[in-house]
């Protein structure tokens, strides 16, 4: 499973809507190779499901990602900072063993 934050819940509802999108418009995570750390995370609203996605749906959110990215983003929760420590999205990951110093990469 992967979890949302009241936060980014909030977020992603007010991007999709100031984007123009419907409800048929999902969050697409990924994890993609880069990033000082190796391992980056990639989001996207997409609205075409693939082979072997997982689909989460939480607090009216519905999160997907591919089989591989599942493997590294098992019981991770996405969360929304706009505080003065940095703006955007992070990711609570518990796989991670190591990030980078602006939390936009990891590595297992």
């Amino acid at each position: 499973m992967i979890h949302i934050s009241e936060k980014a819940k909030e977020k992603i509802d007010q991007l999709r809507s100031d984007a123009g999108l419907d409800d048929s418009y999902f969050l697409r995570v990924g994890v993609v190779g880069g990033g000082c750390s190796g391992l980056s995370y990639k989001l996207d609203f997409d609205n075409e499901s693939q082979p072997n996605d997982q689909v989460f749906e939480e607090m009216g959110v519905k999160l997907v990602t591919d089989l591989k990215s599942f493997l590294y983003l098992c019981d991770t929760t996405l969360e929304f900072s706009d505080g003065l420590n940095g703006k955007g999205f992070h990711f609570s990951n518990p796989n991670a063993s190591r990030t980078c110093g602006c939390g936009e990469s990891f590595s297992v």
